[in-house]
């Protein structure tokens, strides 16, 4: 079995808006934030869709322990939500109704 990763040093805004740079769909997307912003990630993640992310992908979003992250991100379902002292990890998932 192959795997492949891909990883783009660039703003989750600037990769969504440019599609050109996509090797996807990917299965796993990874998001780091700055803490401080990962309340923007709401408006952000409303761009995603299936050419990006197949049925059943997952968003991982890296945030502040304190911080609260919505139910949705776009078309992502929040799923699972995981604290390591000053560091959360909250899990999405794009259902596969939801990005056919």
């Amino acid at each position: 079995m192959n795997t492949l990763v891909t990883v783009q040093a660039r703003t989750v805004k600037q990769f969504l808006t440019r599609p050109e740079l996509w090797t996807g769909p990917y299965d796993i997307v990874f998001a780091d934030p700055p803490y401080d912003l990962a309340y923007k990630l709401e408006d952000i993640f409303q761009t995603v869709h299936a050419t990006l992310t197949p049925p059943d992908a997952w968003l991982v979003v890296e945030h502040a322990s304190k911080s609260t992250l919505p139910d949705r991100l776009g078309l992502a379902t929040f799923r699972k939500h995981y604290q390591y002292g000053d560091t959360a990890l909250s899990i999405y998932s794009f259902p596969a109704e939801a990005t056919a």
